[in-house]
């Protein structure tokens, strides 16, 4: 799985929602996108992703996101595969305000580990070796330096996606099973030893956009009931585990 259809800046709903509810939005939202070219292959529809959290000694991302700042970032190393062929993706979550702007970079496996430590990358380090990919790249490795960032939780679920392109990009995330478990070192392996589920049995539904709320996004908001919340799978699991097991790097 290595084509790049992240959305760059976009807007983003989340809702918690039960299984009945996202049944039924799956068959809402089918009318309108399409499911993901691989989650379509996928049982359930669904694909599994893996996320390595990193943040500071003192967990500074982390309590930016508690305090509600309103310009903030995460840094997160994502996998999809355990394969040593397959890459690993390099991401930049910042949000601005209500805006979400993301700069993701596709890095070959093998080099990664030097990478997430905070070396300076040479283009073989890219899957695509672009001015663009690079300079994303280069801003990743500098905010690991900058923050002292280290491993800190490793976040797994099962997603189903329903995407549209077009002028107003549009994509729908169904999020099931969202485990987590502390991880202060570098390992791109899919196995979890002993995860908690942050959410219990709840789904976390994502309205995303990159222009106008679509119309038929308020029919579905309006007709199953939906109330916007907060569902952050990284800060929300750290808070459940308790943040001092990460400020002293428990594992």
């Amino acid at each position: 799985m290595s084509i790049d259809t992240i959305q760059r800046q976009r807007f983003e709903h989340k809702y918690v929602i039960n299984e009945k509810v996202a049944h039924g939005i799956r068959d809402f939202v089918s009318s309108y996108l399409d499911i993901d070219a691989y989650g379509a292959t996928q049982p359930n529809l669904s694909y599994p992703v893996h996320s390595l959290y990193l943040d500071s000694p003192g967990m500074r991302t982390y309590q930016e996101t508690i305090n509600g700042d309103r310009n903030r970032y995460k840094l997160r190393v994502r996998f999809y595969e355990q394969s040593d062929e397959s890459p690993v993706y390099f991401e930049i979550k910042r949000r601005y305000d209500n805006v979400i702007a993301k700069k993701r970079v596709i890095v070959h496996r093998h080099v990664a580990h030097d990478l997430v430590r905070g070396f300076i990358p040479g283009h073989a380090s890219l899957v695509d070796p672009s001015a663009e990919q690079m300079d994303a790249l280069l801003d990743f490795t500098r905010l690991v330096n900058h923050l002292q960032a280290e491993p800190k939780v490793h976040v797994a679920y099962l997603r189903e996606a329903w995407v549209a392109d077009g002028e107003n990009k549009i994509r729908v995330t169904i999020d099931r099973n969202i485990r987590s478990e502390p991880q202060n070192f570098v390992s791109f392996s899919p196995g979890m030893r002993n995860p908690q589920l942050v959410f219990g049995n709840s789904v976390i539904l994502e309205l995303k956009f990159t222009n106008r709320f679509p119309n038929w996004f308020k029919e579905l908001v309006q007709v199953f009931g939906l109330r916007q919340g907060g569902a952050a799978k990284y800060v929300d699991g750290v808070t459940n585990m308790g943040e001092y097991h990460f400020l002293r790097s428990y594992i």
